[in-house]
C-alpha cells in the first residue's frame, strides 16, 4: 500500500470513529431526556378527563379546584406522555390507557408530550 493509500484510510477510520462517537453522545442525551414516571394516582375519581389523541391535547387548558385530579386518557395511532414542566407528573409513554394525577395545591401545571413537544398542557389549579 502506498503511503497516499494508508493517509485516506487512517482519515476515513478517523471520521468513521468520530462519527461513531457522536451519535453514541446523541443516544444518551435522548436517554436522559425523559425523567422517571411518577405512578398514577388510579383509583381516584378525575374532575376533568383530558384526550390525548395524535398531536393535541384535549382541552389543551383545564380548572380544577385542589385535591381535584385530572385523568388523561390516550387515543390514538402514536405513542404519547404527559410530562410537567415542574415532573410533579410523569406518565409512561402509551398508546392507549389513562394516567391520573391528583393535585393538592394550587399553582399552573404546565405540561408536554416528551416525544412531540409542540403538544402542550395547562393545568390550572385554583381555590374556588
Amino acid at each position: 500500500m502506498t503511503g497516499a493509500a494508508v493517509s485516506r484510510r487512517r482519515a476515513i477510520t478517523g471520521v468513521a470513529g468520530a462519527l461513531g462517537l457522536a451519535a453514541v453522545g446523541a443516544l444518551a442525551a435522548c436517554a436522559q431526556g425523559k425523567p422517571e414516571p411518577v405512578p398514577s394516582d388510579a383509583g381516584v375519581k378525575a374532575a376533568v378527563t383530558v384526550r390525548v389523541v395524535d398531536n393535541a391535547f384535549e382541552p389543551a387548558e383545564v380548572r380544577i379546584t385542589p385535591d381535584q385530579a385530572v385523568r388523561w386518557v390516550f387515543e390514538g395511532t402514536a405513542e404519547h406522555d404527559v410530562v410537567a414542566n415542574d415532573r410533579s407528573f410523569v406518565s409512561e409513554l402509551m398508546r392507549e390507557g389513562e394516567y391520573t394525577h391528583r393535585f393538592p395545591e394550587a399553582a399552573d401545571f404546565d405540561y408536554i408530550c416528551s416525544v412531540h413537544p409542540e403538544m402542550r398542557g395547562v393545568v390550572r389549579v385554583a381555590a374556588p
